[in-house]
């Protein structure tokens, strides 16, 4: 038979090893960075008592993944302060992020009419973010927010009730792993270098601060207890 007549063998197959798309390794790294930002919530919740928090919907227009918890401040049977951390992350590295990842704070307390007429209490509330940044956090950059104080008064049937003085934050920044706040370009592939906890940590202190309440010590850790199931989290995406 000539070698044209011959039928035409099958080629084999080359072997392909399984690799993670873009997607799926975004949604672990995310997933890790998830982990982390629970992990400091739940440490948190065991040294504050005045704290309890809530998994709350994140916001999906921001970013491609996204986590958010709300915090409650409750002192003598009374609601004193509220806040909300939300976790963004886009593999992408957005300008103005420098990295990955973004954290996102609203913070909202009662304060006396002494604090609410300092004129300084703007700056001084600005720096019980920063200052807890700097002491809790392994770097941070591109931080960015305002401080507002509110006033609420009655008229009408409502004239004779006193006024409420309430102060308000929003903040967001960068958790990075090198300098604080520096602009060390993207950074944030690995959320572990990272320490996404730290980060919680420094939001409940600036909470706690708003909030009147005495700062915990540098390296406060809570005991051990009896071991229980794990809860499950809410992890929101768009």
């Amino acid at each position: 038979m000539r070698s044209a007549d011959r039928p035409a063998r099958k080629q084999p197959v080359p072997h392909k090893t399984p690799q993670c798309s873009g997607e799926e390794a975004a949604e672990a790294v995310f997933g890790s960075a998830v982990a982390a930002f629970q992990a400091g919530l739940e440490g948190q919740g065991a040294l504050r008592a005045e704290f309890t928090f809530e998994d709350v919907p994140a916001p999906k227009r921001l970013a491609p993944f996204a986590a958010a918890t709300a915090a409650t401040v409750r002192r003598d049977d009374a609601d004193i302060a509220w806040g909300r951390l939300v976790l963004l992350y886009d593999p992408a590295a957005p300008e103005g992020w420098h990295g990955c990842f973004r954290l996102i704070s609203h913070l909202r307390a009662e304060i006396d009419p002494e604090i609410a007429a300092d004129p300084m209490l703007g700056q001084v509330g600005w720096t019980w973010l920063i200052e807890a940044l700097d002491a809790r956090t392994p770097g941070y950059g591109a931080p960015s927010g305002t401080v507002t104080r509110v006033t609420t008064e009655g008229f009408g049937g409502k004239e004779e009730e006193p006024p409420i003085h309430g102060y308000e934050q929003r903040a967001s920044w960068s958790p990075t792993a090198g300098e604080k706040n520096k602009s060390p370009g993207p950074d944030g592939g690995d959320p572990a270098g990272l320490d996404i906890a730290s980060h919680v940590t420094a939001w409940c202190d600036s909470l706690a601060a708003a909030a009147g309440l005495p700062p915990l010590a540098l390296g406060a850790h809570a005991l051990p207890g009896p071991a229980r199931a794990a809860e499950p989290r809410q992890r929101g995406r768009r």
